[in-house]
């Protein structure tokens, strides 16, 4: 009985026995495949690495460069900051020491750029001034040019005029029976002189004879003369017609007035002629006749 139980608790054991070997066999087998596949595992992901391990040691390699050529530059630039610095710092201390000695001459520059501005204003205004008035000059001597120009040629015909009458007088005249002091005045209606066209009423001549020959001496009628720069009478109501008779030349005259004289040695004499219609603006002659010749002759102008 004793031996049966004994060979039951064997076989029990040996059971035992047998299955836990079954089982170790079979975790040891799981054991060793799971031990492959992380052996093919490790094995891709050491490869991987090495590729990698590679490119990160390439990698560095290149910034390690990148890295020495900016430690360089950032020596350059250490020094030229410092120096920059310093030139900089140079500056600020020239610049604070040229305010500090220029302060009172930045002063009086601006004192003097304040009279300089008001000096420029004034200028301004003065040459506006003188550009108006220069203006003006202009103007006016357009107009002083054009009188002037115009003055020139009245003053010719004046002087063409009294060449005329000159050659008349020396021409007509005898050396020693002429008149002196020749004047002819213009007047208005109250004797006042006047050199106007429009307001000209009386024309006043007068002269000097001075030792007059006694053969030219006594009664004589004188005979007054008007006519323009032309030679023209001007008219008259009742002009007077005469002749007068100059070293045998025989000269016709038209006069406006007539008057007889008492001529002697020496006197001062004189003709009144009031105009019958207003004379035009110009150059007139005015003469004095004898039927011997004559006396004197002299040239007005009208404005």
């Amino acid at each position: 009985m004793k031996d049966k139980q004994g060979l039951i608790i064997l076989a029990v054991i040996l059971g035992i026995l047998l299955i836990g070997a079954g089982i170790w066999g079979v975790t040891q087998n799981r054991a060793k495949n799971q031990l492959k596949a992380q052996n093919t595992e490790l094995t891709g992901t050491v490869e991987e690495l090495e590729a990698l391990r590679t490119d990160l040691v390439r990698e560095v390699d290149s910034l390690q460069q990148e890295y020495t050529t900016l430690a360089e530059q950032n020596t350059e630039l250490q020094g030229s900051l410092s120096e920059a610095q310093e030139k900089v710092a140079a500056t600020e201390a020239a610049l604070r020491n040229a305010k500090a000695r220029s302060s009172s001459e930045i002063n009086g520059l601006r004192a003097e750029i304040q009279q300089l501005m008001a000096l420029k204003a004034e200028l301004q205004e003065n040459i506006t001034a003188v550009q108006a008035e220069n203006d003006s000059l202009r103007t006016v001597t357009g107009v002083l040019e054009a009188d002037l120009s115009a003055a020139r040629d009245e003053n010719q015909a004046l002087a063409n005029l009294n060449q005329s009458i000159q050659s008349e007088v020396e021409r007509l005249t005898l050396s020693n029976f002429k008149a002196t002091a020749f004047q002819v005045d213009l007047e208005r209606g109250n004797e006042k002189v006047t050199a106007k066209a429009r307001r000209a009423r009386t024309i006043r001549v007068s002269f000097d004879l001075t030792d007059v020959p006694p053969k030219y001496q006594g009664l004589r009628t004188l005979y007054l003369t008007i006519s323009d720069e032309q030679g023209t009478p001007i008219q008259a109501a009742n002009p007077v017609k005469a002749q007068t008779v100059v070293n045998n030349q025989t000269m016709d005259i038209i006069a406006v007035k007539a008057k007889d004289m008492d001529i002697t040695a020496n006197q001062r004499l004189s003709f009144v002629y009031d105009l019958e219609e207003k004379l035009k603006a110009g150059y007139y002659r005015v003469a004095v006749f004898t039927d011997i010749g004559m006396l004197g002759a002299s040239s007005i102008r009208l404005q």
